[in-house]
């Protein structure tokens, strides 16, 4: 990439930075995660008795000091399961809505008036809202990890991880509401389907027990295909907490196949929007 078209890119992630503060969809992410973060630095109360054996109420529950590592990965554990369920919807949602914005008369116009490549203009868009989404969920699992390591210390660096999973599988589903917004250059239908493929996965990650339900071969292959084409939202949640609690992980493959199935969807909506009369 030369530096022209790095200054280009960049130049339209700072853009859509703008539009989401603007829209205050920024401000209300980040007012969230400061919220919580406040919440579990005054629910938590550390009792050290004689000097060395410590006593942690969480939410009401008691644990002497030998069982602390435990909860804290408990606790972890059940923020990421939220940042991958009602957190996801929730940004998906939120962000949707600066996809299309681009394709609005007048402001597509002006765009393409521009000496700028056409992809240029769907890639910062893109990478600002992953940026937008990502700043916010770094600085919750970050300052929670970072609040309960102080507190208790234990440091698990698997929640950590898990919020690189968490961006990771945004940025996926992120793909379908760019091919959503340049095939119907509406917020609407992009929101529904990504929800849609969300709502599926918990669905297709039963594979064992559909393939025992379903009475015909034709159907085990269709939800086959279903399950090995869709991002596994599901499963990469799964592989997010195995992490946080110290479990094993189990195979790659939820994450590599969501990856290339990104890339594929991203690829098709540069693609169309490439070729498409504005």
């Amino acid at each position: 990439m030369s530096t022209r078209s790095l200054r280009v890119t960049v130049a339209l992630v700072l853009d859509t930075f703008r539009e989401a503060f603007a829209r205050k969809i920024f401000w209300a992410f980040f007012g969230c995660s400061t919220a919580l973060i406040l919440f579990f630095i005054f629910i938590m109360k550390i009792d050290v008795v004689q000097g060395a054996i410590a006593t942690i109420s969480l939410f009401g529950n008691t644990s002497r000091g030998q069982d602390v590592q435990k909860l804290v990965r408990q606790v972890h554990g059940a923020i990421a399961a939220f940042l991958f369920t009602a957190g996801m919807f929730l940004a998906v949602f939120a962000s949707a809505g600066l996809i299309p914005a681009v394709f609005e008369p007048g402001r597509i116009e002006l765009l393409l008036s521009k000496p700028v490549e056409r992809y240029h203009i769907l890639i910062g868009r893109y990478i600002g809202n992953v940026l937008v989404i990502a700043a916010n969920i770094f600085y919750l699992v970050f300052a929670v990890w970072t609040v309960f390591g102080i507190k208790t210390g234990v440091w698990t660096p698997g929640f950590l991880w898990s919020s690189v999973l968490i961006v990771f599988i945004f940025a996926v589903l992120l793909t379908v509401v760019v091919l959503m917004g340049v095939l119907w250059e509406s917020a609407v239908v992009a929101t529904m389907v990504a929800f849609g493929i969300m709502i599926m996965s918990p669905i297709l990650a039963q594979q064992t027990i559909l393939e025992r339900l379903l009475t015909s071969e034709w159907s085990r292959n269709v939800m086959r295909v279903m399950y090995y084409a869709l991002p596994k939202v599901f499963d990469v949640g799964r592989i997010a907490r195995s992490l946080v609690l110290g479990d094993p992980m189990g195979g790659w493959m939820p994450i590599w196949s969501s990856a290339l199935f990104g890339v594929v969807i991203l690829s098709a909506g540069l693609y169309i929007f490439s070729r498409r009369n504005y």
